[in-house]
């Protein structure tokens, strides 16, 4: 899936970095070009440009090169992938680069390894957290040494059958299109859904960052190796670091194994002289600061920049659809003033080519804001924005059937409090807005409750 590419972002969260004295820029920030695209990677000029400057960011660039041309010559067989969730995050983005480099250096039969990431590259940079950071361990600035989703050289469901397996990272299960891959590992911090019961090793623990428990095992696999440990450049441990402060806040509500970990990993980076809270409150503070800098992004791309969405399978005779879920920090009144005509119906148009150009059924978008209550105080609110429109899959009363399955679910949901949005009279056919305030009613909460109710839809 190729999506359009998008308005450039402010570079002030990428900037930022250079104020930091113990991380070092050797590069000027160059902007990808259209016409080196991965089609282009026969060419000695595609991986000529755009190059990072450090161990990692050239460790990796030589792996997705190797990786392009194996597929591309029928060796995908030889090649492990380990992918995070599609949302793209910085924990599931630094988890899955993590466990790739460490699996390349552990075993000789592993060393054809590679990240990939399940989000197209021009997505990349609509989560400013996730470019700093980036940019904060010597990486591509255009993210040329990183493989994303759009730059497979065949279909994923294509390359699914021929790999020697996957590792997931930050997610429970395969998407449906990596379904016929062997699963060899699985890590994550969510609720443990059944998949790869044979998988190893197969870890499901909560912490609040599931580095932690990447970062964890690869110390101890590390530490443990008869031949010695293999280099472990700093970048690394330091984009770890960032991964595990920004999911803990700082390690304030950090599990003991956040903790534990990000000490262990002090030891290892350019900060090791420094206390352990005063850095992790540190990293917190700039990847905070950065993920906050979302003033330049349109409706588009605050759907697409936490976009997570898949199948969902239904009772036999009835067709599967596609659900996707968006996670956004602003309030639909706020995104609203950002469409042409600022008005309601204009978001919707929006959210409906966005909707159309990946092929999703039914589309949530999950908002979450701080307003002031009548007693002046910042509560924190959250929207749920549903819509569902007839396709060529999805006839008007498949729509209005699914539509009205999920409002019940969602208004008679004992884990909700889900009340009529105040400008609900401005909404059409298939379309509604709730508000509700339970702090942990996001989409770890929403998408269990929808998919429920949709694989039950009865003839």
């Amino acid at each position: 899936m190729r999506l359009a590419s998008y308005a450039l972002l402010a570079l002030s969260a990428a900037t930022a970095a250079l104020s930091l004295p113990s991380r070092q820029h050797q590069f000027p920030l160059v902007l990808p070009s259209p016409a080196n695209t991965i089609e282009n990677s026969r060419d000695e000029a595609y991986w000529a440009s755009e190059e990072g400057v450090g161990h990692f960011s050239q460790w990796s660039k030589a792996q997705k090169r190797n990786f392009v041309d194996d597929v591309r010559d029928g060796k995908a067989s030889e090649w492990i992938l380990v992918m995070g969730n599609e949302g793209g995050d910085l924990d599931s983005m630094t988890a899955a680069l993590t466990w790739s480099y460490h699996l390349s250096h552990q075993h000789a039969d592993t060393n054809k390894t590679i990240a990939l990431l399940q989000t197209p590259r021009d997505a990349l940079d609509l989560r400013p957290e996730n470019k700093l950071a980036l940019r904060n361990v010597l990486m591509s600035p255009g993210h040329r040494d990183l493989l994303t989703i759009d730059e497979l050289p065949l279909p994923a469901e294509e390359i699914a059958e021929q790999l020697k397996s996957i590792v997931l990272v930050d997610h429970p299960a395969p998407l449906s299109v990596w379904q016929k891959a062997k699963i060899r590992s699985i890590f994550d911090h969510h609720r443990d859904r059944g998949a790869a019961p044979d998988a190893k090793p197969r870890l499901f623990e909560g912490t609040a960052s599931c580095t932690t428990i990447v970062a964890r095992t690869m110390l101890d696999e590390l530490e443990r190796r008869k031949e010695g440990e293999y280099h472990m450049p700093h970048e690394v441990v330091e984009l770890i670091l960032d991964a595990i402060a920004l999911d803990s806040d700082g390690l304030s509500k950090g599990t003991p194994a956040d903790k534990f970990t990000a000490a262990r990993l002090l030891k290892r980076s350019n900060w090791s002289k420094q206390k352990l809270y005063d850095v992790m409150d540190r990293l917190d503070s700039e990847m905070k600061k950065a993920k906050k800098d979302l003033e330049e992004l349109g409706v588009r791309d605050l759907l697409r920049r936490d976009w997570k969405g898949d199948l969902v399978e239904t009772p036999e005779g009835r067709p599967n659809v596609h659900l996707g879920l968006a996670s956004i920090p602003i309030s639909l009144e706020d995104q609203i003033e950002r469409t042409l005509h600022n008005t309601t119906q204009a978001w919707f148009v929006t959210e409906e080519k966005w909707s159309e150009e990946i092929g999703a059924d039914i589309t949530l978008a999950l908002n979450s804001f701080k307003e002031r209550d009548s007693h002046n105080k910042k509560i924190k609110t959250r929207e749920i924005v549903l819509v569902v429109r007839p396709n060529d899959k999805l006839t008007e009363k498949d729509s209005d059937e699914l539509f009205q399955i999920i409002s019940n679910a969602v208004e008679q949901s004992p884990f909700l409090d889900a009340q009529p949005w105040k400008r609900a009279k401005e909404l059409t056919a298939r379309q509604m807005v709730w508000t509700h305030h339970i702090a942990s009613g996001g989409r770890k909460l929403i998408r269990p409750i929808v998919e429920d109710a949709v694989a039950a839809w009865r003839l």
